[in-house]
């Protein structure tokens, strides 16, 4: 990393974390300079960043200071609950600032192109620069096979709709899986079987057996912090996934929305072990914003045709502001530097689950509290408590859970898994949330 982006990230802490108050004299280029060791050029590269983004500003003959700025609310000034059902990601750890100088950025930049219809495929700079950055995921693909959607949401739906040159018809699907993608599924009366998953895994005889001996298009999955219940395939599992995808010609879609927050640089994705028969898709709204309404997919190229032609139809191209925007923001380096920030706040705050879960897996009464990474897990019980009591129970302390029906299909057996999901709670408050929750499910 350039110095003076550590500087930047360094000050910027200090600044948003109240450690440097707004109205403060920062101290002189000199001084800084000799802080962290550097010339003070690099120094006032970084005010100048600083300025940019109005955090900071300066006084003639004076020096620079911290902007006065109207503090942002946290979760717990925006409401008096604990919300552990909610997915939304925490609006105190998005760089606001940053992607508005982008999104300016990019007004200036492609005027022209903002008056017209791009392509399909995305933007030709853009996709340059992601397939930069899908190498860092141990995603390696030409660029000839990525497609930018209109979010991960987007590609599902073309998937789930456009035939495979497999001539099969059923989707597989895990149990439980993304909610979003059932209704996609049962809207379109579109054939689906199920295979189960739990902390273990899946059994891989039974998804043997069904690769085999039924007609399936696809197999959806999600490897890494799997959705509801927060846990990732093992290496070994994955190239189990990848092999016999290819042995049954059954293509998989691994959906790898939070690969953003993993720590392991060993966790390679299923793509890397079958790039013919895989679907690479990744988000940035759990890493951004959920309302950028941008996601990239890897495409192998027999689908290709299928897809745009399905694409076209959805919505000609994806935005091209958004594009551009995210263009300036990955090439600026502030995204690796906001990615860094997200990863160690939500790790921070799985730490809290994991160690009051460690204590928890002690009781007698609980059957699964699995550790994991991302930023959810669940809780499964053996006493069974009704659910209404539970809930009523903890709002009145004020607490909201939910359990995790909304990610099964309806026909399928549905288990009582107490979802925890920690992207809208802070940090300081999880862990005696948790401790209410204990109270109330009788750990």
């Amino acid at each position: 990393m350039r110095k003076y982006i550590e500087i930047v990230a360094d000050l910027e802490e200090r600044i948003l974390g109240g450690v440097i108050k707004p109205g403060q004299k920062l101290p002189s280029i000199r001084q800084l300079s000799e802080t962290y060791q550097c010339s003070k050029s690099t120094i006032i590269r970084s005010f100048t960043d600083l300025q940019r983004r109005h955090l900071i500003y300066s006084v003639p003959q004076s020096g620079y200071y911290v902007v006065g700025r109207k503090e942002p609310a946290s979760l717990a000034d925006a409401t008096s609950f604990v919300d552990f059902s909610s997915a939304a990601p925490d609006p105190s750890v998005f760089p606001y600032l940053d992607f508005q100088h982008c999104i300016n950025k990019a007004v200036d930049t492609y005027q022209d192109d903002l008056f017209r219809y791009g392509t399909l495929q995305g933007l030709p700079t853009l996709l340059r620069l992601l397939q930069k950055q899908l190498q860092s995921y141990q995603v390696f693909t030409d660029i000839q096979h990525l497609c930018i959607t209109s979010g991960v949401q987007q590609a599902l739906a073309i998937l789930g709709l456009m035939s495979f040159p497999n001539q099969k018809q059923i989707v597989l699907v895990e149990q439980p899986t993304y909610h979003l993608l059932i209704q996609l599924l049962e809207i379109h009366q579109i054939p689906t079987l199920t295979i189960k998953r739990t902390a273990s895994g899946i059994d891989f005889q039974e998804l043997e057996r069904l690769f085999q001996q039924e007609p399936i298009k696809f197999f959806y999955t999600m490897p890494r912090f799997h959705n509801p219940l927060g846990t990732s395939y093992s290496q070994k599992e994955k190239k189990q996934i990848a092999y016999l995808a290819q042995k049954y010609d059954v293509y998989i879609i691994e959906d790898d929305y939070l690969v953003d927050l993993e720590h392991n640089t060993k966790a390679d994705p299923i793509h890397i072990y079958a790039q013919s028969h895989v679907i690479y898709l990744k988000s940035y709204s759990k890493i951004l914003f959920p309302g950028l309404r941008v996601g990239v997919a890897v495409i192998p190229e027999p689908l290709q045709e299928a897809f745009y032609a399905y694409k076209k139809l959805m919505d000609i191209d994806s935005s091209m502001l958004s594009q551009a925007a995210l263009e300036i923001y990955v090439k600026s380096g502030m995204f690796d530097r906001h990615r860094q920030k997200i990863r160690l706040s939500y790790a921070r705050r799985m730490e809290q689950v994991n160690k009051m879960f460690r204590e928890w897996q002690q009781s007698t009464n609980v059957v699964e509290a699995p550790l994991n990474g991302g930023v959810h897990s669940y809780i499964k019980t053996k006493e069974r408590i009704s659910e209404t009591t539970v809930k009523t129970n903890l709002l009145k302390r004020g607490i909201i859970i939910d359990t995790v029906d909304r990610y099964y299909m309806k026909d399928s057996e549905k288990e009582l898994l107490w979802r925890i999901n920690v992207s809208y709670v802070e940090e300081a408050r999880i862990a005696k949330a948790l401790g209410e929750v204990a109270e109330v499910l009788r750990l």
